[in-house]
């Protein structure tokens, strides 16, 4: 691993933050849309109505404005603004790159349609793909504010390829676009940026490909930002240790949904990154007790020190009411807290966080 984490961590600790130790806590990215917003949607694709482009456009503002502040009243210590502006993570991104197509939806599972795009041409980049919406969120926050992007790797898996002879060349063309993004982000502030990539989990086998993409994405990229990479479900055991040769500062890890059966898989040998863990399940709509996802965290102390856990949910929250959603990132916040009270007061063993049952 060619990064170091400990240069970019503590700038994310809050001023007013009590404990000696600082558990950072962050959200995936997506988020419960306001109802409001779907329907403001709705209207503006409605011919018979006189809600134009300028007010739907308004009406995401004050979306990413509303959840953003929501993030901040959590207790988050860095927000995203819930990618209120997306509609799904590789579409969103394919309308913004030049050299993709669409040609209508693409059946998926049961009843379910994804809009998948083609890439008819060789990719390029064109105008920024974000930097409008990381400074409108940064604009409204007080927090920093962290950049989900879909990784080049995913991008490539989930199009059709019709311009480029392997899926592979075209995924490092891809990445030296994400590169260019990042380039633009990092000049208009960003500092945190996360690289999605679920298709990861479902081909382990091409850990190779995305590392390369990495070395391309953080190319010049200043160590003071922080790159973390989000891999959802899947079996991370055919990953690593490869993954501690990606260049990166956190790992982010979707584990809570199968009660950390893969926690081990980390162990041995000693974990490189940051550790981001999922300590609430994004896919119940239930908030777990402070409690509960306090012993969640612990899990994470059995692979790193309290100086490189990161806290977040499993996944993006998305699907799940925002009621649902919100509670649950308070309460993962409070967690948070008394998980470094106790750290601080000497009450957990680090040799041994969790506790075994009788």
């Amino acid at each position: 691993m060619s990064r170091d984490p400990s240069k970019n961590r503590e700038q994310f600790r809050p001023e007013s933050h009590e404990n000696d130790h600082f558990l950072l806590t962050t959200i995936v990215g997506s988020y419960p849309k306001p109802k409001w917003l779907n329907r403001a949607k709705e209207l503006s694709e409605d011919d018979d109505s006189k809600f134009t482009a300028d007010h739907l456009e308004e009406a995401y503002d004050d979306a990413c404005e509303v959840i953003t502040h929501e993030h901040e009243r959590a207790g988050l210590d860095t927000v995203v603004d819930g990618e209120m502006r997306r509609n799904e993570m590789v579409e969103f991104f394919a309308h913004r790159i030049d050299g993709y197509e669409f040609n209508g939806p693409v059946k998926v599972w049961g009843h379910n349609y994804f809009n998948k795009p083609s890439v008819a041409d060789e990719v390029a980049y064109d105008e920024p793909w974000l930097v409008d919406e990381f400074e409108f969120t940064t604009n409204v926050a007080e927090k920093p504010v962290k950049v989900p992007i879909t990784g080049p790797y995913t991008l490539a898996n989930w199009s059709f390829n019709e311009a480029y002879e392997t899926e592979e060349e075209l995924a490092y063309d891809l990445a030296d676009l994400v590169n260019e993004e990042i380039e633009k982000l990092v000049e208009a502030g960003a500092r945190y940026i996360q690289i999605d990539e679920p298709a990861l989990a479902t081909t382990p086998d091409d850990h190779a490909i995305v590392g390369e993409c990495l070395e391309r994405i953080v190319a010049d990229i200043p160590e003071e930002i922080r790159i973390g990479l989000h891999v959802c479900y899947g079996d991370y055991s055919r990953i690593y240790p490869e993954l501690n040769d990606y260049p990166i500062d956190e790992f982010d890890v979707e584990l809570c949904n199968g009660d950390y059966e893969q926690i081990d898989v980390f162990t041995e040998p000693e974990f490189e990154p940051d550790l981001a863990l999922g300590v609430v399940d994004a896919h119940t709509a239930e908030v777990e007790p402070v409690e509960e996802i306090k012993e969640n965290i612990k899990q994470g102390l059995k692979v790193v020190p309290p100086e490189k856990l990161t806290i977040s949910p499993d996944c993006g929250l998305k699907l799940l009411p925002r009621d649902i959603a919100y509670g649950k990132m308070e309460n993962m916040v409070k967690a948070a807290r008394e998980v470094e009270q106790e750290l601080d007061a000497g009450e957990i063993d680090l040799d041994v966080p969790v506790a075994k049952a009788d």
